[in-house]
Order: structure tokens, then C-alpha cells, then sequence
């Protein structure tokens, strides 16, 4: 296994703590019922899809370790432009705190770009 592999995988598990602790916080603050509850009725099929992108950087920490060369690399690149496309789409509707963790997300998404690229 290449050096460039794990610290891809690195940099999605950093990814996913980063949503994680999003996630751990803004219910702590009490801000899930309002991003979600009160302004819009949660569907079967919004959950789906929610799980569904929230899985994408838990499926890439396997990927990158485990998908060979040509493959791993645009996997790599491809997912971290889509999670850093979303992410500063939803920037806007999230509080300050979010906001921050949103930015380092973003920033390790930058990084898993910058090496996938790299990569040779």
C-alpha cells in the first residue's frame, strides 16, 4: 500500500469527524429542529437521501485504501469536488459554528484534490 492511499483515507476520516461533530453539536444547541423540523417536513425519501451522502466519505476511507491506482485517484478527486460543491452551496442556512466546521471539511477536501492529483 502507497503512502498517498493512507493519507487519503486520513483526510476522509478527518471528513467524516468533522460532519460528526457537526452533527454532535448542533444537537447539543438545540439546532436540528430548527435547520429541519419546524420549516420542513423530514420525508422517508429525504432520510434516504441524507444517509446516502453522508456514506460517501465513510465508503471513500475503504475505497482509498483498498481501489487501485487510476481508479483510487479520480474516485478521490471526483467525491471531494462533489462534498466541496455541496458544502459551499450550504453554507449559507447554517450557523456560525457549522459554518466553521463546513470550512475545515472544505479544506480537507482542498487536500484530498491537491494529492489525488499529485498522485502518480
Amino acid at each position: 500500500m502507497e503512502d498517498v492511499q493512507i493519507i487519503l483515507s486520513a483526510l476522509w476520516v478527518a471528513t467524516m469527524l468533522t460532519f460528526l461533530w457537526g452533527d454532535v453539536l448542533s444537537i447539543i444547541a438545540g439546532d436540528v429542529k430548527k435547520m429541519f423540523g419546524e420549516q420542513v417536513q423530514m420525508t422517508q425519501s429525504m432520510w434516504v437521501a441524507i444517509a446516502i451522502l453522508m456514506l460517501i466519505p465513510i465508503v471513500m476511507i475503504v475505497l482509498s485504501l483498498t481501489l487501485n491506482y487510476p481508479l483510487n485517484r479520480w474516485a478521490n478527486i471526483i467525491a471531494a469536488i462533489f462534498w466541496f460543491g455541496f458544502n459551499l452551496l450550504s453554507l449559507r442556512g447554517y450557523p456560525t459554528y457549522e459554518k466553521i466546521l463546513l470550512l475545515v471539511s472544505m479544506g480537507f477536501n482542498v487536500l484530498t484534490v491537491w494529492y489525488a492529483w499529485k498522485w502518480v
